[in-house]
């Protein structure tokens, strides 16, 4: 039997195109890349990330540092068992410091077994639609010139970032429907930052224009703001993801149908152990299972497996532009001419990283420390 010989953690923080939405100052965002090694050779790799306004956050790179010891000697097969390991239950463990260690065991295992993770994990299908999420941009003009740019590429759906500010973001939705309305799927991400009444508004002249999706106007908590609004409008309601991380939590909440979508981040709710049981609880409530994955292209990894595993996801999300999110890979995933987009080939979760461009960019790494050595103080 293999067992996990050593865990190796690294900061990256490349120097690429800042975006930002929400009228933000630039996003820095910390990739924060696990390697775990076991006994016979068998390496793999997960990844989260931490966005910072103005400065990189390594407040998830550190929390895994005591975390390895849970796992450390232990059968990497066995990723139930494993999950539960770097749980503490003294104080809620930061779900994606789990998720990085989770992505790396699934991935272990998949390269193991020989085939794409997808495929491990039941393969529903070979491909799947995207969208393209936008960043936030300058003008409303620029904001046309993308639509063109972003259909020209082959994208059928465009979810957008805009300034969160309810009257100037619907004078740009409605102009950008106006030029495009009918050739695209239109979505909007308000980023949890409107008012009740601009969300009404927003929410009705959405539901006019067709849009596809009204997607986080509140914060995720803030139930009684969404009920409110689902008595004043009918147009598919779809929480931001990144609030609510504890299985029972989510559950607790979702299942009185505030929204109608469940949304999640593998790479940064519990990996993906914590997301096939998403995607089982949004199927027994009826519901699709939209995932986040704005970010690096190795927290998209992750996410475009779960999503071809799943049979109630509709929508890969795809941040554009694509430089700014696909440093350290040569084989990114991208749209294709007909709007989807496939995995990578290869066993595992089958992106491949350059070492050497991700070393350039390490800000900092450490191994984790066995029980022992804990013990030890070493």
């Amino acid at each position: 039997m293999a067992t996990i010989e050593r865990i190796h953690v690294t900061g990256v923080g490349p120097d690429i195109p800042r975006t930002t939405w929400a009228s933000m100052p630039p996003q820095f965002m910390l990739m924060t890349i696990v390697q775990v090694f076991d006994s016979d050779g068998g390496v793999g790799v997960g990844c989260t990330q931490s966005y910072g306004a103005g400065q990189y956050d390594f407040a998830t790179f550190e929390s895994i540092r005591p975390l390895g010891q849970y796992i450390l000697g232990k059968d990497p097969a066995n990723i139930e068992a494993r999950w539960r390991d770097l749980h503490t239950y003294i104080t809620p463990t930061a779900p994606g410091a789990i998720a990085a260690v989770d992505i790396a065991l699934w991935d272990l295992a998949a390269k193991r077994a020989n085939l794409p993770l997808y495929k491990m994990l039941g393969g529903f299908r070979d491909s799947m639609p995207a969208y393209a999420s936008t960043a936030e941009l300058e003008t409303t003009n620029d904001y046309l010139q993308h639509v063109e740019e972003m259909m020209a590429d082959g994208f059928k759906a465009i979810k957008f970032h805009a300034w969160n500010q309810p009257d100037k973001d619907l004078e740009m939705l409605t102009t950008v429907n106006k030029r495009f309305g009918g050739q695209v799927t239109f979505m909007h991400d308000a980023e949890n930052r409107y008012d009740f009444n601009g969300a009404v508004k927003v929410g009705r002249a959405l539901e006019d224009m067709g849009f596809r999706w009204f997607e986080a106007p509140f914060r995720d908590y803030d139930l009684t703001s969404y009920f409110r609004l689902r008595e004043r409008v009918k147009i598919p309601i779809v929480p931001h993801g990144l609030w609510l991380m504890d299985l029972q939590e989510i559950y607790h909440h979702v299942a009185r149908l505030p929204w109608d979508a469940v949304r999640f981040d593998a790479s940064m709710s519990g990996g993906i152990t914590q997301a096939r049981k998403m995607v089982a609880l949004a199927e027994a409530l009826g519901l699709p299972a939209e995932q986040q994955s704005w970010g690096y292209s190795l927290i998209q990894g992750a996410a475009i497996h779960v999503g071809l595993a799943s049979p109630v996801s509709s929508y890969f999300e795809l941040p554009i532009p694509y430089d700014a999110y696909e440093y350290g890979i040569t084989n990114p995933i991208r749209c294709d001419a007909e709007g989807n987009v496939r995995a990578p080939e290869g066993p595992g979760i089958g992106l491949e990283i350059d070492w050497a461009a991700m070393k350039r960019a390490t800000l900092a790494e450490y191994d984790c420390k066995s029980v022992d050595e804990v013990w030890a103080g070493v």
